[in-house]
């Protein structure tokens, strides 16, 4: 990974994000599935993306916890789903948009206590 040309300097106002607008393309922009960049991409232990590049919006949140709910309930998994959230800008939309499709599936869910990093709730999940 290449050093940012401005490494260790300060932030300029230039550098940060608007959270409403950023918030606001997570609920308005739409994904195209016939274009690669829109695609849904995993990371560590959750989905990358960003909304303004169409690659993190509620449409990929909306499917992926759907997906969860049918892939459990197909297989008879009856015992809580485990959901956690950070401190990124989306982590909020995103978590709502989440216990909003498992609720709606009669899923029941238990929720990391406050914001934190997802690896601490993955790591566990998997071993």
């Amino acid at each position: 990974m290449a050093i940012h040309s401005r490494a260790g300097q300060h932030t300029r106002q230039s550098d940060l994000i608007n959270v409403a607008q950023l918030t606001a393309q997570y609920y308005s922009l739409k994904p195209q599935a016939n274009q690669n960049a829109h695609r849904v991409k995993f990371g560590t232990s959750g989905h990358r993306g960003s909304a303004k590049r169409h690659s993190f919006n509620e449409a990929h949140i909306l499917a992926i916890a759907q997906a969860i709910a049918e892939v459990r309930a197909n297989n008879g998994v009856t015992g809580p789903c485990y959901v956690g959230k950070d401190t990124h800008a989306l982590s909020e939309p995103a978590f709502i948009s989440v216990l909003e499709v498992l609720a709606a599936n009669k899923v029941n869910v238990i929720i990391q206590e406050n914001n934190g990093y997802t690896q601490r709730l993955a790591f566990p999940s998997l071993f």
